[in-house]
C-alpha cells in the first residue's frame, strides 16, 4: 500500500468515526422464542436502537429470573425485560438476608414500565374447575424453572392459599408440551401461561384444538383472589382476540413488564442509554403504529415505583423531557381495536 493511499484511508476513518467507534453492540434478554417479550425486543431493535447508534441483539431466554441474572453478570447485556413480581421477589429475598439476591438486584434500575401481561389458567374442556381459586391442591404445570411463568405461578399460589405449591403437584414442562400432556393425560389439571395478548401459544394452535381446553376466570369475591390482588392486577382476556376460546371477555390476573438496565457509570454507556431513551421517545408513535399491539397500552409517563425500586437516572431525566407520552392516533380507532383494548379515541 503506498503512503498516499494509506493517508487517504486514515483521513476517511477520521471523518466517519461511526464506522469504527460510534456504534455500540448491546444485548437485550427477552423470553421464549415465540413469546411476547421477543417481539417487544425485536421492535426496540428495529424502531429504536438504530436511531441511537446501537446494534441491539435480541436474545431469547427462559424468562425473567434468568433475565435478571444475565443482566447482572453477562457481558454485553445492557437491557432486559422483567416481570414486576420477579423483580419484587428478588427484592424481598434481599431484604430477608439473601446475600446473592442482594448482589444481583441492588444495582439494577428501571428504564420504564411497559405493559401488562395476562396470566392464563388453562384446563381441559371437561374439567370441573371453573375459577382460578379452584386450583388449590391440583396438579399444575408452572413452566420451566427459572421462567417468569414459574415465578408468577408459585407466587400467586402462595398469596392465594397461604402456603407454597406442593412440589409433588408441580411439573415444569414447556407450555407447548404441557398443553399436549393436558389434552392426553389425566395426571395434569392446570397449565399456567404468562404472556401479553395476543399470546402466540394460544393463537398458534391448529384450528379446532382449542375446543379441548377452557380458561379459568377470576372471581373477585373469593377471599383467595382478594389476597392475590394485593400484588397482582385484574385484567381481561379479550374474546375478540381469542374467538375460538371465548364468547365474552374473561377476567384474570396480570403482571407488569419492566424494561430494566444496570446502574452504569461509564460515560460511553450512559450516553448510549440516554440516546436510546431519546430515540424511544422520538419513535414512540411508530412503535404504537407498527409494533406489537401491546405498545398501544404503553405510556412513557414514569409512575412512582414501589418502595426500594429506582429508575436509571440518566434515562429517567431524558424520558422526563419526552412530550410524546400519549400521541394522538394518526387515524380514528377502529371498533375492533377498541374492543381489544389497543387504543381509544380519547
Amino acid at each position: 500500500m503506498n503512503i498516499s493511499l494509506r493517508a487517504k484511508l486514515v483521513l476517511l476513518l477520521l471523518c466517519v468515526p461511526s464506522l469504527v467507534l460510534g456504534g455500540q453492540t448491546y444485548n437485550i434478554v427477552t423470553g421464549s422464542e415465540n413469546g411476547t417479550y421477543v417481539r417487544i425486543g425485536n421492535d426496540l431493535a428495529k424502531y429504536v436502537a438504530g436511531s441511537a447508534d446501537i446494534d441491539l441483539q435480541v436474545l431469547p431466554s427462559n424468562g425473567s429470573v434468568e433475565n435478571i441474572k444475565r443482566l447482572r453478570d453477562e457481558k454485553g447485556t445492557k437491557l432486559s425485560l422483567i416481570q414486576s413480581d420477579v423483580y419484587q421477589a428478588f427484592k424481598d429475598q434481599a431484604a430477608d438476608g439473601n446475600a446473592e439476591a442482594a448482589r444481583i438486584i441492588q444495582p439494577l434500575r428501571v428504564v420504564a414500565p411497559l405493559y401488562e401481561e395476562e396470566v392464563y389458567f388453562i384446563v381441559r374442556a371437561d374439567s370441573a374447575l371453573n375459577s382460578i381459586h379452584d386450583i388449590q391442591d391440583k396438579k399444575i404445570n408452572i413452566g420451566p424453572l427459572g421462567s417468569g411463568a414459574a415465578m408468577t405461578s408459585t407466587t400467586l399460589y402462595r398469596l392465594m392459599f397461604g402456603t407454597s405449591l406442593p412440589e409433588r403437584n408441580v411439573t415444569t414442562l414447556s407450555h407447548e408440551n404441557a398443553l399436549i400432556r393436558l389434552a392426553k393425560e389425566k395426571d395434569l389439571d392446570v397449565v399456567i401461561v404468562v404472556g401479553g395478548q395476543p399470546s402466540a401459544i394460544l393463537t398458534g394452535m391448529e384450528p379446532g384444538v382449542e375446543k379441548f381446553f377452557k380458561l379459568l376466570k377470576l372471581d373477585e369475591s373469593n377471599p383467595a383472589t382478594k389476597r392475590a390482588m394485593a400484588v397482582y392486577k385484574k385484567s381481561a382476556i379479550k374474546s375478540a382476540i381469542y374467538p375460538g376460546w371465548l364468547t365474552t371477555d374473561l377476567p384474570s390476573f396480570s403482571v407488569t413488564t419492566f424494561l430494566v438496565t444496570y446502574d452504569y457509570n461509564m460515560k460511553s454507556t450512559r450516553d448510549s442509554l440516554v440516546r436510546f431513551a431519546k430515540s424511544l421517545c422520538d419513535n414512540f408513535s411508530v412503535l404504537q403504529k407498527d409494533g406489537h399491539p401491546k405498545w398501544r397500552q404503553v405510556s412513557l409517563q414514569l409512575p412512582v415505583l414501589s418502595k426500594g425500586w429506582s429508575y436509571y437516572q440518566p434515562t429517567e431525566q431524558e424520558l422526563g423531557k419526552c412530550k410524546t407520552i400519549r400521541p394522538k392516533q394518526a387515524r380514528p380507532c377502529a371498533l375492533q381495536e377498541k374492543v381489544m383494548g389497543f387504543c381509544t379515541d380519547e
